[in-house]
């Protein structure tokens, strides 16, 4: 094993004195990280996890996040309104590259280009899927990072069917200014594209996740050598995740531990 589920303090999560930690708190962990010195720009994570990514940074390590409510509304971590942002006002902070979303992916290839619109040839899909959205102009425009709840060679593709989030090498291609595909979290591993050549790179394999285990599960070739293990949350987030933002446990539901 690379590494057991163990609190950020360095205790194991069943220790009397320390909360439970999962495999989906680390993608919580994980999630908050890509939010890391972003400053006063505007959140728009998409999905339950990369939601409580959000909360957890604006609570801990980027005071300055901008929550929304994905309309007008500018939220407190508890989900209180605490300021408005009107529909006209939001290309304003898209076009000059003050946010970050993280989107979804039905694939992602090694150079960032996502596809959420359909599975097979766009002219004749075997598979319709959501459509391009707003995945084209978010790539363009602003900071995107894709969280994947389940990896898998289905997901990481060595080519995506359609671009709908475009990627490293097409935007280099057309000379897109404000481009900047972040990172790929998944129930797996954390990926960069901080290559010559904007490339995917395998940044951090999850806790009790092995780099073979990656490599199999991706489509395309994976250098795992010399790969860090992601980080756990710290006792002082465990404990937020626990009492203020999913007391539930809805994160376990999406990602299960193994």
């Amino acid at each position: 094993m690379t590494g057991q589920l163990v609190s950020g303090d360095g205790r194991s999560g069943d220790h009397r004195h320390s909360r439970p930690l999962s495999r989906a708190d680390v993608c919580v962990a994980a999630c908050a990280d890509l939010f890391a010195d972003d400053g006063e720009i505007l959140a728009s994570p998409m999905g339950l996890i990369p939601s409580l990514g959000a909360r957890l940074a604006r609570l801990t390590s980027a005071p300055d996040l901008l929550l929304s409510d994905g309309e007008a509304t500018l939220l407190r971590p508890d989900g209180e309104p605490e300021g408005w942002l009107p529909f006209r006002q939001v290309f304003d902070v898209v076009a000059y590259g003050r946010r970050h979303v993280v989107m979804g992916a039905n694939q992602v290839d090694r150079y960032g280009n996502q596809n959420i619109s359909c599975i097979g040839a766009h002219e004749r899909p075997a598979r319709q899927l959501l459509g391009m959205r707003g995945a084209p102009g978010n790539t363009a425009n602003h900071r995107t990072s894709y969280w994947v709840p389940r990896h898998s060679r289905r997901v990481l593709v060595e080519a995506v069917d359609v671009v709908s989030g475009v990627g490293h090498d097409r935007a280099r291609a057309a000379g897109l200014r404000f481009h900047d595909v972040y990172r790929v979290v998944t129930n797996l591993a954390v990926f960069d594209f901080e290559t010559p050549d904007g490339a995917i790179r395998l940044r951090s394999v999850h806790p009790g996740v092995e780099p073979a285990e990656v490599t199999a599960q991706t489509g395309f070739a994976v250098r795992t050598d010399d790969v860090p293990v992601t980080r756990t949350p710290s006792a002082a987030e465990l404990e937020l995740l626990y009492t203020v933002l999913d007391p539930d446990g809805r994160r376990e539901k999406e990602v299960p531990t193994p």
